[in-house]
């Protein structure tokens, strides 16, 4: 018997600054769509219908209308900058349709509309400043693409700090895709922070972090050494992008290639086998798989594809995803995720060297997450981590 076809939109961006991400965000969505078609007992059969804004913010909203209003799609899975994300939400509302959104991200949101499959704030950012504190020191040096996810970033990172009695020698922001960024990186080198942390993206980062590198180059200096670049956002993906300069760089994530567990083992078995060609498996992509898994999931509990009854199926919901056990929060329609940290190698790889012990509850307003306070980490007793 011919299963019926339940139509998702993926609207990301595979051209343009950021194409590389979008990329992967489309090649785990279709992995996981394989996966879910080759299951006999499935109730249905997925196909995506893509969209390529190719990174132009107002793109994003022509795309996500015609697929609700034009196609009468009501689950998209998509866009990657927080700016497109905020660009299309009002359509999800007005059309009582569904944001599948794979992306970590600044939070300071929520929406009745999103399921939310990156990293929340507390999972990446809240990490990251407790390990650059603990082992790399106070003074810092920020610089990030010119849009939302940069400025609450910084702004996390910047107050941990003040917290602690550190200080941010330098901030400067750029627009997506700008590349002549010699006279930052020179600037750095000459203030020597014990960190640098990038939220720039895309065609941005990659040159910055290869303009850093020569500049310190030419100083005698190891900057992976001494003043190592921490990020939020790099990926496997966007190593081979950057060249000999791609080693040593820090990375906060929920997800890296070289976590062992068979749900990874055989996530990235696949992934090597159809999507190698644009690196090893990254955060990006494995968060479009769970979404997709999740989708699946809620739709098949549901018996419908409406957005109030699939909403209320995924509360609660539970994925052994490749990271680990990936949970949808009841109340905030984030996930429960397990926060770590690693640096990159010269085999194109995150080394982990950070890890939480165990799936963190999604905090996206940082309520009661803080960066100084080793109590703070669990939160309150009924929030504690699962494990």
């Amino acid at each position: 018997m011919t299963k019926p076809k339940l139509d998702i939109g993926l609207v990301v961006s595979t051209t343009g600054s950021y194409g590389a991400i979008g990329q992967c965000i489309c090649a785990g969505a279709e992995l996981a769509m394989a996966e879910v078609n080759a299951d006999p007992d499935g109730p249905f059969h997925l196909r995506a219908i893509r969209r390529d804004p190719a990174g132009v913010p107002a793109s994003y909203a022509a795309s996500v209308d015609e697929l609700l209003t034009g196609l009468g799609l009501t689950h998209v899975l998509g866009c990657y900058t927080s700016s497109s994300r905020k660009e299309v939400l009002p359509l999800f509302e007005k059309h009582d349709a569904l944001l599948w959104y794979p992306s970590h991200y600044e939070g300071f949101e929520t929406s009745d509309n999103v399921i939310y499959t990156g990293a929340a704030p507390n999972q990446h950012v809240i990490p990251l400043a407790r390990y650059l504190l603990a082992n790399h020191g106070k003074r810092g040096w920020f610089v990030g693409s010119n849009y939302v996810w940069a400025w609450e970033n910084n702004r996390i990172l910047r107050e941990a700090l003040m917290v602690a009695g550190g200080t941010v020698l330098g901030e400067r922001y750029f627009p997506v895709g700008e590349t002549e960024l010699g006279a930052l990186a020179q600037q750095i080198v000459e203030d020597r922070p014990d960190f640098v942390f990038t939220t720039l993206i895309g065609d941005s980062c990659y040159e910055f972090l290869r303009l850093l590198r020569a500049a310190a180059i030419a100083e005698g200096l190891d900057q992976p050494g001494c003043m190592p670049v921490a990020s939020c956002s790099l990926s496997e993906a966007e190593l081979p992008l950057i060249g000999l300069a791609s080693t040593g760089h820090l990375s906060s994530s929920v997800y890296f290639s070289t976590i062992v567990s068979p749900e990874n083992a055989r996530f990235t078995a696949q992934w090597d086998s159809r999507y190698g060609h644009l690196g090893r498996a990254c955060a990006d992509g494995e968060a479009a798989y769970v979404a997709v898994h999740l989708l699946a999931m809620a739709v098949a509990k549901a018996g419908s594809t409406a957005l109030s009854d699939v909403r209320a199926a995924a509360r609660g919901l539970r994925f052994a995803a490749p990271q680990g056990i990936v949970t949808v929060d009841p109340d905030n329609l984030h996930c429960t995720m397990r926060p770590r940290i690693g640096r990159s190698s010269e085999a194109g790889i995150f080394d982990i060297v950070f890890e939480e012990r165990g799936p963190v509850r999604p905090d996206p307003y940082l309520v009661w997450a803080n960066a100084t306070a080793e109590d703070a980490r669990l939160g309150p007793d009924h929030l504690r981590r699962v494990p």
